[in-house]
């Protein structure tokens, strides 16, 4: 399996290109789901998008906080304490690879699973990589790719500990394909 402790990352072949931009009203949704178990903040622009991402891991035993853009996600990220973050690249305010700069920067963030989910363009990709994302997921992607992906992320966090990182899961459905 690609990533894990000590081995290089695999470079994605190609990222779909292109995104829909819808501004939404700022709102962070909040559920605790009895048995859950981890939390997931879903950092999205577009309302539609953010249930979507929501609903289907919710339904999968997660519990989701949601954010509307970077911004949002670096206020509330230290009170959710999430254990996965995903993010869109293209938001108003603050985008999704400057989020993540700003919170592999923060060392109470730094070692968080990030993954992009968003149809992110090669560039997009590589400077996602070089901030330190851990896993890329095209738009549109299939609800299990989605959960599927988060549940690896959950899981390689919860067997490492809080002193996790050192691990890089470069994933795309391009790279599948290819």
């Amino acid at each position: 399996m690609p990533g894990g402790p000590g081995r290089a990352p695999s470079p994605p072949h190609r990222a779909e290109v292109g995104k829909t931009r819808t501004r939404w009203p700022t709102s962070t949704y909040s559920r605790g789901v009895p048995g859950a178990s981890r939390r997931v903040l879903v950092v999205d622009d577009n309302k539609v998008i953010r249930q979507l991402i929501r609903v289907n891991l919710e339904l999968e035993g997660f519990e989701v906080v949601t954010a509307a853009d970077g911004a949002e996600c670096l206020e509330v990220v230290h009170q959710v304490r999430p254990d996965v973050i995903t993010l869109d690249v293209v938001m108003p305010r603050l985008d999704g690879i400057r989020t993540a700069g700003r919170l592999r920067a923060d060392p109470r963030t730094r070692d968080l699973p990030l993954a992009i989910i968003s149809a992110c363009s090669q560039h997009e990709v590589e400077a996602g990589l070089g901030v330190g994302v851990d896993a890329f997921l095209s738009k549109p992607f299939e609800p299990a790719e989605l959960v599927g992906l988060v549940r690896r992320l959950a899981e390689r966090r919860a067997g490492e500990g809080s002193a996790a990182g050192g691990y890089r899961d470069v994933e795309s459905r391009a790279e599948q394909a290819g």
